[in-house]
């Protein structure tokens, strides 16, 4: 397991091709990617087997942690690192129970912090706060403020990850405001340089922590 979360934390892309997802989830590691959840709402079961099989194998190389979204049988199937939560799945101490207490369990909390205390309070490895700006990818997304992950960082013991819209131009203010990851999906993969864009991410957390931005 890689520590705690935080770094540039990458989504992967909804591909059908599950050799394109591979080639371009490697860039993204080669990069410096510390964290990746595997997430695809097209494929059918049989695809998400597949491709999270070999995205198991390729984070196995890069020593990163796997996170699979929603699915807590694709999860316990190729025996990931843990399952991200959405706000209609399964309770927490569930997801716990049936992966293991060593596995690692994240949510999204959204714009709401209570959801963040509760969701600490019942085993939350980590939360994740947002959309922080507009997204692609969920357009019609609650805004949250920036507020609001200052006021998270004070009150919770669990990393907190920044998602919604995330570029290179924003994400140090997040960073800044405390963000532990940010979780990037469309800045990235739609890079043309993805191993670049990878390592322009992670510089931003070294720059912070020390004290350069």
């Amino acid at each position: 397991m890689n520590g705690r979360i935080s770094g540039l934390y990458a989504i992967t892309p909804d591909l059908a091709d599950t050799q394109k997802l591979i080639q371009q989830v490697r860039l993204a590691l080669e990069g410096g990617t510390r964290w990746l959840q595997y997430r695809n709402k097209s494929a059918e079961q049989s695809l998400k087997l597949q491709q999270a099989t070999a995205l198991m194998r390729l984070c196995r190389e890069f020593a990163v942690p796997l996170i699979i979204n929603d699915s807590l049988d694709v999860a316990l199937e190729i025996d990931a690192d843990g399952v991200h939560l959405g706000a209609q799945d399964c309770l927490i101490p569930h997801a716990k129970n049936k992966l293991g207490a060593e596995k690692i369990i994240g949510i999204s909390c959204y714009d709401n912090l209570q959801c963040a205390l509760e969701a600490e309070t019942e085993g939350a490895d980590y939360v994740a706060l947002g959309s922080f700006y507009a997204s692609t990818v969920k357009p019609h997304a609650v805004r949250a403020p920036l507020k609001l992950l200052r006021e998270a960082k004070e009150r919770l013991r669990v990393p907190v990850v920044a998602v919604g819209g995330i570029d290179l131009h924003n994400a140090g203010l997040l960073v800044g405001a405390g963000a532990d990851a940010v979780a990037v999906i469309s800045a990235l993969f739609n890079a043309e340089d993805i191993k670049e864009t990878a390592k322009n991410f992670a510089a931003l957390f070294a720059d912070y922590h020390h004290g350069i931005a």
